[in-house]
């Protein structure tokens, strides 16, 4: 259905549906709502492709473009998202596809792919009889040397989130959990629709209310929502907040393949076991890019035998995990041929933070797919991954103590008391 054409109703239920606040705040919240994205028409005429939105009220969009590859960028307030998943799939002109979603608290952002390069020829704002509200972009193709310049005029570097607080008191160990992908970038897509970043968002909610359940550990996701992190940060978080484990959650997907199925475990190396793997990080590296932003600088190379030391250590910490791990994921779910791999993940660089990058399963086999979708299965697979954070603990010693407790006389402290006070862990 034409935009132009769309029924007033329509508009006014999907601004009843944003509404959900009490009545005696409601004016308040009114002030406060974000706007509402209820469609989306991309049309290409005499040259231009522009791309409408229907929004619920209007919004201050900032565009601009970027190379390597070609995509331009629409930088909005936070807009609730709420268009037919396959609507930005659509070819039309000059734009191959599009995506949308929340890029940082309070910002939104889509990200066009382009077919080559084109400039952005106008953003246009206006509003419709029913008081909806028309946000037009148009794109139209150029030359290369002025696709380049604009380009590099643009500045669209996020500002970073501040890592979370650490509580100096708290000697429990530090899990960082990674949920994969999220807001503009949706990581692997099903057949039917299933996001990645949806499965792993979930899915390493339950891991994180699991660990946090049992007390030992104090725990933090890299995102609490459907958010675009950047790679460098999701690594800088965990460095900052000085955390004693780092657990990144994906699922993979093979289109050409889907009688592959099972869980992966990854470990960090410049060196990849094999080129499914080297492919693998590969493509999960350009989760910046398909976001509409260049990659973070990730962590300063090893300039000295120290850093060295300290990393190889780290390393070998990430791969005891990774076998712990192993072990008890597979009596409840079925593992790949090869079920621990290395491969250069961004995510996995971190020099002083133990890190595994955990590959649930394909969206691209039906029966994995059915399993990343059980509330059951999630609830057992979680439960042996706390079982296998409770046994790379259960060997390690510090001179930390637990709150209120008594100083040791020691220096080794019970099980599950991490390893604060030293900044790399030591085994007994």
């Amino acid at each position: 259905m034409p935009l132009r054409a769309r029924p007033v109703s329509t508009v006014l239920l999907a601004l009843a549906l944003a509404v959900s606040a009490p009545a005696r705040a409601q004016d308040n919240d009114k002030a406060r709502m974000s706007a509402v994205a209820i469609a989306a028409e991309l049309v290409a005429q005499g040259g231009a492709t522009t791309l409408t939105l229907v929004l619920s009220k209007p919004v201050e969009a900032r565009a601009f473009v970027m190379e390597r590859p070609d995509r331009a960028v629409i930088d909005l307030p936070e807009v609730n998202f709420q268009i037919a998943s396959e609507a930005g799939t659509r070819r039309e002109g000059v734009v191959t596809s599009y995506r949308y979603g929340l890029f940082a608290p309070g910002r939104s952002r889509i990200v066009v792919d382009l077919a080559g390069p084109a400039l952005v020829d106008g953003v246009e704002t206006k509003t419709r009889r029913d008081g909806a509200t028309l946000l037009s972009i148009t794109f139209r193709r150029t030359e290369r040397d002025a696709f380049r310049k604009a380009a590099v005029a643009s500045d669209p570097a996020p500002s970073l989130r501040k890592a979370p607080p650490v509580e100096a008191v708290d000697s429990r160990p530090l899990v960082v959990v990674d949920a994969g992908h999220g807001g503009t970038d949706p990581g692997a897509i099903a057949k039917t629709g299933v996001q990645e970043k949806d499965i792993v968002f979930g899915f390493a909610t339950s891991l994180a209310e699991r660990l946090r359940s049992s007390g030992r550990y104090r725990v933090t996701m890299t995102r609490d929502r459907d958010v675009f992190v950047p790679l460098g940060e999701r690594v800088r978080v965990a460095r900052e907040a000085k955390a004693d484990l780092f657990i990144s959650i994906h699922a993979d997907s093979i289109s050409a393949a889907p009688q592959v199925k099972g869980a992966t475990i990854y470990t960090g190396s410049e060196k990849a076991t094999d080129t499914e793997s080297a492919r693998l990080a590969e493509r999960e590296n350009k989760a910046d890019a398909a976001a509409g932003t260049d990659s973070a600088t990730g962590p300063a190379d090893v300039s000295d035998i120290l850093q060295e030391l300290t990393l190889r250590e780290t390393r070998g910490f990430s791969s005891s995990f990774a076998h712990r791990l192993m072990g008890q994921l597979s009596p409840v779910m079925e593992m790949s041929s090869k079920p621990h791999r290395e491969a250069g993940f961004v995510v996995l660089r971190s020099p002083d933070v133990p890190s595994v990058l955990v590959e649930l399963g394909y969206l691209s086999s039906k029966s994995d797919l059915e399993k990343l979708q059980s509330e059951e299965w999630r609830t057992d697979v979680t439960g042996s991954m706390a079982k296998a954070v409770d046994l790379f603990f259960a060997g390690r010693a510090t001179s930390a103590q637990p709150i209120g407790a008594p100083p040791s006389t020691t220096g080794s402290v019970p099980f599950g008391l991490g390893t604060r006070g030293a900044r790399m862990p030591r085994q007994r």
